[in-house]
């Protein structure tokens, strides 16, 4: 059995982080030396950051699809994204 804790629930602040949080709970699952309890928690964990990426890349999506239909002489606008 491992003695390492579950994985922690705070979010990353970005996509990048949440791609390497990700690569390192792939890892640790490939390893197949967790607990039941430990997998369970690392994969419901790697589920949260997939979801977060996947929205992080969505809204770059939609961002540079708003920028490829503004004229070339267009004034630069903010982008916020959808809070749902």
């Amino acid at each position: 059995m491992s003695t390492r804790k579950p994985e922690k629930d705070p979010k990353p602040l970005d996509f990048e982080g949440a791609m390497h949080d990700l690569e390192q709970i792939v890892e640790r699952l490939e390893q197949g030396d967790l607990a039941l309890e430990e997998s369970l928690a690392a994969f419901e964990r790697g589920v949260l950051l997939t979801r977060t990426c996947q929205v992080a890349l969505k809204e770059a999506e939609l961002k540079v699809e708003i920028l490829m239909k503004k004229a070339v002489d267009a004034a630069p606008e903010p982008f916020e994204p959808d809070a749902g």
